[in-house]
């Protein structure tokens, strides 16, 4: 299937679907405002090319022999009770293994972040994705009406479940018991909320996440890595706060930024998917990861 590339559509374009993505402006406030990049395709076939295509996104097929994937139900006691999630490891593991809980973006456990905890699994991680969507029904394969479901859940409540996935990782009878946290847009929000009050994680990384509160960066006692997009309406505009709270408050943490790229560059199914970008931030992913928990 052919991909656009990000160089197919102006930065002012992807700021906008972005506006749209996050839930801040309506469908048809996207289609009147994109009216000026459509010309000679429609503002509702510029959205369609601007959606995800998971066909996209699988480097690693689902039924990959080297390991053993499929989905499972943990107890989130002060969460939603009980969640359901994804879970990716290696067929013929060499011993215990440490465990990375993978975040999704808004909208739920889409087939991309999936395929993040099966790349994971073929790194010697046990890997699980857990779908904040859970308590509503869980992700419903589409993103848009994923995003719709999330819209209206409590952002606590949910961070609650992604730690409480961090626990039942710790519990595996085949880990470490050293897990750590990668996650994205929302779930690198959530990796970094984390780090700020589950001591118990080893570390965390957020890729174009948004900033916690200030306050409580404080309380951040592990390493983080940081990715960001160059152009990024939604995670950058808190970012110079952020850091500054982590320089004042001496935690241990690593930032790049990405030239060229927008937000949701390590997304393989959308046409801000960024190979370079995706790829060096994935190698510095991993060998953070490799040095922490290992």
């Amino acid at each position: 299937m052919e991909r656009k590339k990000s160089s197919d559509y102006s930065h002012e374009l992807f700021n906008l679907y972005d506006e749209y993505a996050h839930g801040e402006i309506t469908r048809r406030e996207f289609t009147d405002r994109a009216a000026k990049f459509a010309v000679g395709l429609g503002a509702a076939a510029l959205l369609d090319s601007l959606r995800p295509n998971y066909a996209l996104a699988q480097q690693v097929a689902k039924d990959d022999p080297r390991i053993k994937s499929g989905y499972v139900d943990y107890p989130s006691p002060k969460g939603s009770g009980r969640m359901h999630a994804y879970l990716s490891r290696p067929a013929k593991p060499a011993g215990k293994l440490p465990g990375v809980v993978v975040g999704h973006e808004a909208g739920g456990l889409n087939p991309y972040v999936e395929d993040v905890a099966r790349r994971l699994a073929l790194l010697d991680f046990i890997a699980l994705a857990p779908d904040a969507l859970t308590p509503v029904g869980g992700y419903p394969g589409d993103q848009e009406k994923g995003l719709e479901l999330q819209k209206n859940m409590d952002r606590a409540t949910m961070t609650e479940d992604f730690g409480a996935g961090v626990s039942y990782l710790q519990a595996d009878p085949g880990c470490t018991g050293k897990v750590g946290m990668v996650g994205f847009c929302f779930g690198g929000g959530v990796a970094v909320q984390l780090a700020i009050q589950m001591p118990s994680l080893v570390c965390a990384v957020s890729y174009y996440g948004r900033e916690p509160a200030t306050e409580d960066v404080a309380k951040i006692k592990v390493p983080l890595q940081l990715h960001y997009a160059d152009v990024d309406n939604a995670a950058n505009p808190g970012r110079p706060a952020f850091e500054a709270a982590l320089r004042a408050n001496h935690v241990d943490y690593t930032v790049y930024s990405y030239p060229g790229t927008h937000h949701s560059f390590h997304n393989d199914s959308t046409p801000r998917y960024d190979e370079a970008a995706a790829k060096l931030a994935w190698q510095r992913t991993v060998d953070f990861l490799n040095k922490n928990l290992r």
